[in-house]
């Protein structure tokens, strides 16, 4: 895939998050001497061709008051762990939810969901949803409780030409 300078500089432009203003494609077009449709429209090329993932926000649980956040992993029956992740995915307390090889005999866990509350007793409510969900599918879980806010970003592009 070959990006032209103007994709870079516009990568470069938007790895650390869109301007919090009322137009931010429109400013960050400005940045570079373009208007917002180009903006927008090389980010969805880029997003359709696997440039990028996705365009999203990145909230701080934490300053929103969900300070009861955990990693739910579960050991889920291969037979059903698609249709099951997709279910539990689609939760609207889950914020991702994926499946991982399972690392025995230590790690037993091959479906990962996680899950944001105010408490932990609230947290404690919403695993036990999941696992309602899961039901004789389940053999096993843990949750693993976040204790503080790691750093949260991608590949950054450093600041030369090129590549």
């Amino acid at each position: 895939m070959t990006h032209d300078s103007l994709d870079l500089a516009l990568i470069r432009a938007t790895q650390h998050g869109l301007p919090l203003v009322p137009a931010p494609y429109a400013a960050v077009g400005a940045s570079l001497g373009i208007d917002e449709r180009e903006v927008i429209a090389r980010l969805q090329v880029m997003q359709g061709n696997g440039t990028l993932r996705r365009i999203g926000a990145v909230p701080n649980h934490y300053a929103l008051g969900w300070r009861a956040n955990g990693m739910t992993v579960w050991d889920v029956d291969d037979q059903c762990i698609d249709v099951l992740g997709e279910r539990i995915g689609a939760l609207p307390f889950v914020s991702h939810c994926y499946r991982r090889t399972r690392r025995p005999p230590a790690w037993p866990y091959n479906l990962f969901a996680m899950v944001h509350a105010r408490t932990r007793d609230e947290a404690q409510a919403l695993v036990a949803q999941i696992a309602a969900l899961l039901g004789d599918a389940c053999r096993s879980s843990d949750v693993l409780w976040s204790t503080r806010i790691l750093k949260k970003t991608g590949l950054r592009l450093s600041p030369g030409k090129g590549a």
